[in-house]
């Protein structure tokens, strides 16, 4: 791949994340992007008739999710635009947008809209018929909270990949812990003087619409449901394991929401841009699979990878964001690579806002983004791990136009 391909500065966004069972519970996930991305695009001025593809990136079925992207654009008003539906688990934010990047690159298309939606809350219920069973009896699942409980090729739950890596690296309940009060710190920032980081992609207040879309039932001055940690309050947290380290404190939690950006040519980003002034590239992508259960080391090599690919090393890089389940991912990255734990997801991360799965990814990235703009350019990197313990990474260079 070239790579020759931009982020239009201010042409992505982000709903607010509401945990689990929340104020977005009941809006169908492909439906409420649908219905943000017309309302963010109107708010650009970009009409739905600039887009040559599309991708969307869900991990939770919905009804109707069968014709995925497809539905989405159409209900957006670009009828004649079609690509795929993926799904990678925390990582198919990622994997959408290098499928964007790959279509652009192979020259089949010019921008591209890629949007990342799910909702955890209210999870499908799952039969599957089996004829030859007994009595033709088949079999079930809770999508959701099955599949956060076991992983079938490692036969452990999402929990023991964090407590292997936390026994492998030495990792103490308080070294987690202090993890957590740091990323509390920085998400205090994002909601300083009103929200003034958040506002910068993310449209508040933001009014939740019913399921029908004719009225609103709530409206959020940021993200709904977050539990800061204290210092008093974590002391009284014991493992969830039995002689494990990890607290119900020191991982994320389950959430609802959506996020949004486009990719396109260096001529088309100017064009589209919010600011001229700023460019957005994108650099070098990474995949890695880790051990059998040890997903939160998964990054680390993911990372070096998408580096390799920018022809960087972590010395090069100005910020970092981690998709972090568990305050051990960030704490393996740092000592695997040498990278300050503490100047790690500045303004937030999913460890603290929550974890929607396709999107988490997607808002990390328009994070660092906003980031990089407001130390006035640099290069950054995204990584997080994934069911299956598989990671993506994306390095991406902000800078004059």
């Amino acid at each position: 791949m070239s790579l020759n391909l931009e982020i239009p500065y201010g042409s992505y966004w982000s709903t607010p994340f509401a945990r689990w069972q929340g104020a977005l519970a009941h809006l169908n996930s492909i439906e409420f992007a649908a219905h943000t991305a017309k309302a963010e695009l109107d708010k650009r001025d970009i009409p739905a008739d600039t887009f040559d593809y599309g991708v969307l990136g869900f991990s939770v079925p919905q009804h109707h999710s069968f014709y995925g992207l497809p539905w989405l654009m159409g209900m957006i008003g670009a009828d004649d635009v079609g690509g795929p539906t993926l799904a990678q688990a925390c990582a198919t934010s990622v994997r959408c947008m290098l499928a964007a990047t790959q279509e652009i690159d192979s020259g089949m298309a010019e921008t591209v809209l890629v949007v990342t939606a799910d909702r955890t809350s209210n999870g499908p219920h799952i039969y599957y018929p089996n004829p030859t069973g007994p009595g033709g009896t088949g079999g079930h699942e809770d999508w959701v909270l099955d599949n956060f409980s076991n992983d079938p090729h490692a036969k452990v739950a999402m929990i023991d990949t964090g407590e292997n890596v936390a026994r492998k690296y030495q990792i103490t309940t308080e070294a987690q812990h202090e993890v957590v009060l740091r990323r509390s710190e920085q998400y205090r920032d994002a909601r300083a003087d009103d929200n003034a980081f958040l506002k910068r992609y993310m449209t508040l207040p933001f009014d939740v619409p019913d399921a029908r879309y004719r009225r609103t039932t709530a409206t959020l001055d940021g993200d709904d449901g977050i539990r800061l940690s204290t210092e008093e309050g974590l002391a009284k947290l014991k493992p969830v394991k039995p002689e494990g380290t990890v607290t119900f404190g020191g991982q994320t939690h389950p959430a609802d929401g959506n996020a949004a950006m486009i990719v396109t040519t260096p001529d088309k980003a100017a064009e589209l841009s919010q600011d001229p002034k700023i460019k957005i590239r994108i650099r070098g992508f990474g995949l890695s699979r880790t051990d059998k259960a040890y997903m939160p080391q998964a990054p680390v090599p993911a990372a070096r990878k998408a580096l390799d690919q920018a022809e960087m090393s972590i010395d090069d890089i100005d910020a970092v964001k981690t998709h972090n389940p568990f305050a051990v991912n960030d704490i393996v990255f740092a000592t695997e690579t040498g990278y300050d734990v503490n100047k790690m997801n500045n303004y937030g991360c999913s460890l603290i806002w929550g974890h929607p799965q396709g999107p988490t990814g997607l808002r990390s990235i328009i994070e660092l983004i906003e980031e990089l703009t407001l130390k006035g350019g640099g290069s950054g990197l995204f990584t997080g791990c994934a069911a299956g313990d598989t990671a993506m990474s994306v390095v991406v260079t902000v800078s004059d136009a």
